[in-house]
């Protein structure tokens, strides 16, 4: 077992060593405290809130991967604040970095001044960036939300560029301000505020599974970067010269579906040669998630911004931009916001850096990522509800189908998103907490946090195989092939 191995297991030995019973939270008592909690928050709270419904729980109090709910339920936590809380909750580095922050007395809130927080974050951030891209990077800290990030690398490409048209890709997520949701695949919200300002040409992912242009596989892949390519350079495809390419390595809400690292050096040639700067959203990717330090680092490429949050905030808001110096032409105040200077955030976020890097959380993703991987195909074969397995990392997804639906050019079947609702409500009464995502919301996604130890890890897999079984019985979908569930990955 490897150094952060060591690290983690120790770290969560009282977790690990908890009954699987304790996992299994009985029914909400509809007359307790988590009952009246939820009840006030439907009648003081926006209609557009979405996990307080999804889940049906009020938190209190959280440790590592477990969260304990008002009425003294326990759940295993695989959503990790959509991808946030790269050590879990409460982690022990995180919080002592808030309690040396408090108690030292420096300024909380400090807008866009030099702080020692501040330095020994960026110099923490910039030294786990590959160094050909660190070299010659400036930083851009953002209002603390992802959405915010995405909104100053278009602003800033397009002052760099003169242009103002975008490319984007089917299938991307990149957040809910006006920009970001321009050069967010997902139709849903757009289409009921009408057209954005920003002109944005949406291109094919190479989505596998679901391959826009019915092939699939590496040649389906070959295909996308052969049609990007075409199109850039056809004077009558009426594209005028755009400011920049965003895209995730790894699509998250679109359904943990990983960029093909080939396809993505092909992006990265395409928009080089053609002085196009690459936008890489790391928000969710980013932090060790993938099974590298960045979701980029896989393909071996270096773009020209990076947009990073979540997780580089240590599990308190956080957003900034890293991109190369040649780019940094706006002038003061282009692009700001009131609490870019989170001090506590930058403490916590140091931390996180710090920790993940030393205690190779990374490979430890990698490796445990490949093991959760395998189990879930095998569940695959057990289940034909799974249409497709996939992700990298501690980021994947599992796709459910109905298996008695008519196939596509490629063999896929028809996407089960009643089925994979269920599979969420028997997940949380097992006690664990999953979300979906993907086209239709049917692709259940795993985000544990990186410190999960191998029983967790079990537990996980043996829960969303039991809640599969049960939700196919529930909503009258085909039976597994097979008999049993249990999933574990079995001893380190």
């Amino acid at each position: 077992m490897d150094k952060g191995a060591h690290v983690i297991e120790a770290e969560n030995r009282p977790t690990a060593a908890v009954a699987a019973a304790r996992l299994i939270p009985r029914p909400r008592d509809e007359s307790g405290p988590g009952a009246a909690l939820l009840a006030r928050q439907g009648k003081r709270e926006s209609n557009a809130r979405t996990y307080a419904r999804n889940f049906g729980i009020a938190p209190v109090s959280a440790s590592g991967m477990e969260v304990t709910d008002a009425d003294g339920r326990v759940f295993l936590d695989c959503l990790s604040g959509a991808g946030t809380l790269a050590l879990g909750h409460n982690h022990p580095v995180v919080i002592e970095a808030l309690r040396r922050v408090i108690d030292s007395g420096v300024p909380l809130h400090a807008l866009d001044f030099a702080t020692p927080e501040k330095d020994a974050f960026t110099t923490e951030l910039l030294s786990r960036l590959p160094s050909a891209f660190a070299d010659r990077a400036r930083l851009h800290f953002c209002g603390p939300a992802g959405t915010d990030a995405v909104e100053a690398a278009l602003k800033l490409t397009a002052t760099a560029t003169g242009r103002s048209s975008l490319l984007a890709f089917t299938g991307a997520y990149h957040g809910m301000t006006a920009g970001a949701m321009a050069v967010t695949g997902n139709t849903e919200v757009r289409a009921r505020l009408g057209t954005t300002a920003t002109q944005t040409t949406r291109l094919p992912f190479p989505y596998s599974y679901r391959c826009p242009f019915g092939v699939g596989g590496d040649a389906g892949s070959r295909i996308a970067a052969t049609y990007v390519e075409r199109f850039l350079d056809d004077p009558a495809g009426g594209i005028l010269p755009p400011a920049a390419m965003i895209l995730e390595a790894v699509q998250g809400e679109g359904g943990a579906v990983p960029a093909p690292d080939e396809w993505l050096r092909a992006m990265r040639r395409i928009t080089a040669e053609r002085g196009i700067p690459l936008i890489l959203d790391e928000v969710q990717a980013g932090v060790g998630r993938t099974g590298a330090f960045w979701g980029f680092e896989h393909s071996g490429i270096t773009p020209d911004v990076v947009v990073m949050s979540k997780a580089i905030g240590g599990s308190l808001p956080l957003a900034v931009i890293a991109y190369h110096q040649d780019l940094d032409v706006w002038g003061p105040g282009a692009h700001t916001g009131t609490f870019r200077g989170n001090t506590l955030a930058m403490a916590t976020g140091t931390a996180t850096l710090r920790f993940v890097a030393e205690n190779q959380l990374a490979e430890r993703a990698a490796e445990l990522g490949a093991r959760m991987t395998g189990v879930l195909q095998q569940m695959a074969r057990r289940f034909p509800t799974i249409g497709d397995v996939r992700g990298r990392g501690l980021m994947l997804g599992v796709e459910l189908v109905d298996p008695a639906g008519t196939p596509d050019a490629c063999g896929s079947l028809p996407p089960a998103s009643a089925l994979a609702a269920q599979v969420r409500r028997e997940c949380l009464s097992r006690g664990l907490i999953v979300e979906l995502g993907g086209r239709h919301d049917a692709v259940v996604r795993l985000l544990p946090p990186l410190t999960m130890t191998d029983a967790q890890a079990d537990t996980v897999l043996d829960r969303l195989g039991e809640a599969l079984a049960a939700a196919q019985h529930f909503t009258g979908t085909v039976t597994s092939t097979g008999t049993g569930t249990s999933t574990g990955t079995g001893p380190a």
